[in-house]
């Protein structure tokens, strides 16, 4: 719903008077959920030892999936931002958020199928399909063009990013184990962090320049990320 409300205010409001809105829905819903809704962890215990750092070696696996993880997750949020105008290179403005508006079901339904067909695979399989969609998705927005193809392209972005943010924890866990799972966590999301908050503004530009052709680079970054997750071999049941 987030795409089709803020073009309703953008266009009966102002941009600049539905960011205030947003902003003040942020204040008045999120924060109020997040302080009063969460649980709060139960007895917790610290000790010196507990909080020392661990020492989690950044060995070939780690560079891999670091890697992935970024470039995969700039592609995401590039796209959270800027999807429907990027749309609109050739799409009109109600197609574009049309599509916009698809990304959420398809998330949830990609999460589902996660949940249910994909879990007696390997999650470096599903991890490995959802930097594959984006691309795939791009394919058909370059064949049928923007007007013809920006739902299905939306539900295809829709459902790799849905599928990612189950893969960021499952893949860590089955490839390296429990031990120091939230330390190793940390490390992998870092170069995350900083690729997706660099992705608005880069890919704004991307934007300006070459229109809906920014879609090459996203489809380049998610290609990386998949030939990252490819090296990483899927341990064997003797070794896990």
């Amino acid at each position: 719903m987030g795409w089709p409300l803020t073009a309703w205010g953008a266009s009966e409001l102002g941009w600049r008077e539905t960011c205030v809105a947003w902003a003040v829905a942020h204040i008045l819903v999120g924060l109020p959920l997040n302080r009063f809704m969460l649980p709060k962890p139960r007895n917790p215990v610290f000790s010196r030892e507990a909080g020392a750092k661990p020492h989690v070696p950044l060995d070939r696996a780690m560079v891999l999936l670091g890697l992935a993880f970024a470039c995969s997750w700039m592609v995401v949020a590039a796209m959270a931002v800027h999807l429907p105008r990027l749309l609109e290179a050739g799409a009109t403005t109600t197609q574009a958020v049309a599509a916009g508006a698809l990304i959420g079901p398809a998330q949830v339904a990609a999460r589902l199928a996660e949940a249910g067909v994909f879990t007696r695979f390997h999650p470096l399989v599903s991890a490995r399909l959802s930097v594959v969609l984006h691309p795939l998705g791009a394919c058909l927005l370059a064949l049928a063009g923007p007007g013809a193809a920006a739902a299905a392209f939306a539900v295809f972005h829709g459902a790799g990013s849905g599928i990612l943010t189950i893969a960021r924890g499952t893949v860590p866990l089955a490839v390296f184990g429990p031990q120091n799972y939230g330390y190793r966590l940390g490390l992998l999301g870092a170069p995350s962090r900083v690729a997706m908050a660099a992705a608005p503004l880069l890919f704004g530009l991307l934007i300006d320049w070459y229109g809906v052709g920014a879609l090459v680079v996203s489809s380049a970054l998610s290609v990386v990320a998949l030939a990252g997750l490819i090296l990483v071999p899927i341990p064997t049941r003797s070794s896990q």
